[in-house]
């Protein structure tokens, strides 16, 4: 059950790094990256096999459900994002760049509210 659980940490951290980096290795000509759109399915996957794990695990302690809702709301958010910038992308239309820096944006703040929640 360990290996799992690491397993499932360093891809959930690891689509955290595709989301923020893809970010920031575009940050002067926004757009929205084939990687930022796979970091947020990676999210999504293991975010949601870290919490059955967590809730299988007798000695972890009460699940803060509240946290990870709203966690899941701004991924969500990023997810969609992601989807509305990459759908622009295949089309060779321009980015918008609200959308690409929301991808980026809602990164960091789900990023923070794991840290210090």
């Amino acid at each position: 059950m360990d290996f799992l659980h690491s397993a499932a940490l360093f891809l959930h951290i690891l689509g955290a790094s595709a989301l923020a980096g893809g970010w920031l290795a575009t940050f002067r000509r926004p757009t929205v990256s084939s990687w930022q759109h796979a970091g947020a399915w990676v999210q999504l996957v293991s975010g949601v096999l870290l919490v059955g794990l967590l809730e299988m695990d007798d000695s972890a302690g009460p699940v803060n459900h509240v946290k990870i809702a709203v966690k899941l709301v701004i991924l969500i958010g990023i997810l969609v994002a992601a989807i509305l910038g990459r759908r622009r992308v295949r089309r060779d239309e321009p980015v918008p760049t609200g959308i690409a820096h929301a991808v980026g944006g809602l990164t960091l703040v789900n990023i923070a509210l794991a840290v210090f929640w």
